[in-house]
């Protein structure tokens, strides 16, 4: 459902899936459906959205509409008894996702936030390197996902009725990776700087856990180095920019080390630095084909497959969690 720029990534993904094809496209207008089928085979179209979800051709649902469209497409599509993945925010409300996880479980079809990040092979081997213990306890995450855009008139980044604003566009993945990592936090706090038609252009957020911090942030007021930085009391892990679709994991056996590097940066000083061997530092990589988008295909498809309602790896919970501290922070007064 849908047919803008993340539904085109997604659909060439697909190829890279085995046993996946696109069998349907959903537009409100049949001429967009029918260019963008066109570019990935002979899926049928439509413009009939209960049509679409009738045909029994379509055995799982992707929703990649407009942020504002998410919850009433995805309720519809559960109540068709199709399994679904909805593109991040799953939601513009935490209470709606226990909806829609509400609905899933009466149902008994799948429901998932299309949260790709969770699912890299980066991501992957850093949850493996924690649970060796071989950066001790995580004590601090720090990450900020910042790409610049400018305020013009009828842009979907900054328009509210949209769902607009840095914080459903960038901050969900620096909050979801780090709930990924620590869970829900005990607190949460942080600050937001007002865009001109009043959605946020800058949000910071600080989640405190019992013998850790994450300090996060996101933005379009500039192009950041847009890194995720994991401190732990004997290393850390630095996934390099851009960490929501990493390809670079960096070991690091001392965090302060770790640590420079993230405040360097990715200017040239940066470039240089990361071609010089160094001692207790380790590159990885975990390239893949792609944007990386089949990979949370893949798990939807195992999970859809195993009669499962819910992912392990992407809980409906945490995504309402994060939502939740995008709210406490949204609901303060902007910051002069």
């Amino acid at each position: 459902m849908g047919t803008g720029a993340i539904a085109g990534l997604f659909a060439a993904d697909l190829s890279l899936v085995p046993q996946a094809r696109l069998a349907a496209v959903h537009s409100r207008s049949r001429d967009k459906a029918q260019a963008f089928a066109g570019r990935f085979g002979s899926a049928t179209t439509y413009d009939d959205e209960a049509a679409f979800l009738a045909d029994p051709a379509v055995e799982a649902v992707y929703v990649a509409t407009p942020n504002h469209l998410h919850v009433a497409q995805a309720l519809a599509a559960i109540a068709a008894g199709k399994p679904v993945l909805i593109e991040k925010p799953i939601a513009l409300k935490s209470g709606d996702v226990e909806l829609i996880a509400e609905a899933a479980r009466q149902r008994g079809v799948f429901a998932m936030e299309a949260l790709w990040s969770r699912f890299l092979p980066a991501l992957r081997a850093a949850r493996a390197h924690i649970a060796a213990g071989r950066i001790g306890p995580i004590r601090r995450v720090r990450a900020d996902l910042s790409y610049a855009h400018p305020q013009e008139p009828g842009s979907r980044f900054f328009d509210p009725v949209l769902g607009g604003g840095a914080a459903f566009d960038l901050g969900v993945y620096p909050l979801s990776l780090t709930l990924h990592l620590l869970g829900e936090p005990q607190a949460a706090s942080g600050r937001w700087f007002r865009a001109g038609t009043g959605v946020d252009l800058r949000s910071e957020f600080r989640l405190n856990y019992a013998g850790a911090v994450a300090e996060l942030s996101c933005g379009f007021d500039r192009t950041g180095a847009n890194r995720f930085l994991i401190e732990g009391t004997q290393g850390a892990l630095l996934l390099e920019g851009p960490f929501l679709k990493a390809q670079r994991l960096t070991v690091y056996a001392d965090p302060g080390r770790a640590a420079e590097a993230y405040e360097r940066g990715q200017g040239l000083a940066t470039r240089l630095l990361d071609r010089i061997p160094l001692p207790g530092r380790r590159r990885e990589n975990h390239a893949f084909p792609g944007r990386g988008l089949q990979f949370q295909a893949e798990a939807a498809m195992a999970a859809i497959r195993a009669g499962e309602t819910a992912s392990a790896t992407m809980p409906l919970a945490e995504s309402a969690a994060v939502l939740r501290i995008v709210e406490t922070v949204l609901a303060q007064p902007p910051a002069a």
